[in-house]
């Protein structure tokens, strides 16, 4: 072998800073396993989700397979799919998932909606717009029993707020919202969306701040108006986060709890009564563990599927955008 080929085999096998031509892994080894400490880095994280998360979920699994009841002196025995049996014909469950439905939509598009005006709203150049963004959290910030007990007093029949200030403009003498069959349920989905408007507010508004002004100055000068822009400019941008926000919200909402129990604790004659409100009166007001869990599972498959169909559509439009 002559000099001048072993230097130009010599140049093939390395890469222009000098390294071998191979990849290698951060640990030193070519397409290794990852890095034994890299693991001892993963598990502070790892190890309360297992724990917290994972666990009771597959704990609550296998409980919706059993007669688990409170009080009782036999050994709990494995009854298969009976629960989910008598869940299909439990009429009260699934008059409570479609209350579910209806609230978890009802509050998550108009808080959408508002949001995202106050989020356009706070992200002009305004004054003081420091002291307006502080305030617009301030639900947020507030715990769900605090906001479920002040509204309890804004809606008092007596001497609650909105029914002073029904009298006050001579529109009657008011009512008792939160225990009429009318409006107990218009009246609760008022404070979730006012309870979750911030964070999705927050969500909007980092997402317009992060479109390009260039876009938008570009815009205005080719003569378009403010909603031309927005469509053209300031959607397209916005759109992801607005899609994983809303998707989240609509999961949270259904899983709602703590917020409708101070309000109305599922009344009045059910109407406000939520899922997760009645899986809970099921297992620790009746001691049906095992039926509670079946309702649990269930509303966990239908989470599942409405995240399905959310990733299914995101990656057929991404293979449309290619």
């Amino acid at each position: 072998m002559t000099s001048a080929t072993a230097v130009e085999r010599s140049g093939e096998d390395r890469a222009p800073g000098g390294r071998s031509g191979k990849e290698r892994s951060p640990g030193g080894r070519a397409g290794g396993p990852l890095d034994h400490g890299a693991w001892f880095l993963v598990l502070p994280a790892l190890i309360p989700i297992l724990v917290l998360s994972v666990g009771p979920l597959l704990y609550g699994i296998a409980l919706a397979f059993t007669d688990a009841q409170s009080g009782r002196t036999e050994p709990t025995e494995w009854i298969g799919t009976l629960n989910f049996q008598d869940l299909l014909h439990d009429t009260l469950f699934w008059d409570s998932f479609g209350i579910g439905l209806l609230w978890a939509v009802g509050v998550t598009v108009p808080q959408f909606a508002l949001a995202l005006g106050l989020a356009l709203l706070l992200d002009q150049n305004l004054r003081f717009r420091w002291l307006a963004r502080a305030l617009a959290i301030i639900p947020w910030a507030m715990p769900e029993v605090v906001v479920g007990i002040m509204w309890r007093l804004v809606y008092n029949a007596d001497a609650g707020i909105l029914n002073e200030t029904f009298r006050d403009l001579g529109l009657g003498e008011g009512r008792d919202w939160l225990t009429g069959l009318a409006t107990a349920l218009p009246a609760v989905i008022v404070v979730g969306i006012w309870a979750g408007m911030p964070q999705t507010t927050v969500a909007l508004l980092a997402g317009l701040q992060n479109t390009p002004r260039e876009l938008h100055e570009a815009a205005e000068l080719d003569g378009a108006g403010a909603w031309r822009r927005f469509r053209t400019v300031t959607w397209p941008a916005l759109r992801p986060v607005a899609l994983a926000i809303t998707a989240l919200n609509l999961i949270w909402n259904f899983n709602s709890f703590a917020l409708v129990y101070v309000l109305t604790n599922g009344g009045p004659g059910g109407r406000t009564r939520l899922p997760m409100l009645f899986a809970y009166e099921e297992a620790f007001r009746y001691g049906q563990f095992g039926y509670a869990a079946a309702m649990g599972c269930v509303m966990v498959a239908v989470i599942a599927v409405i995240l399905a169909l959310r990733l299914a559509g995101r990656l057929r439009q991404g293979e449309d955008e290619r």
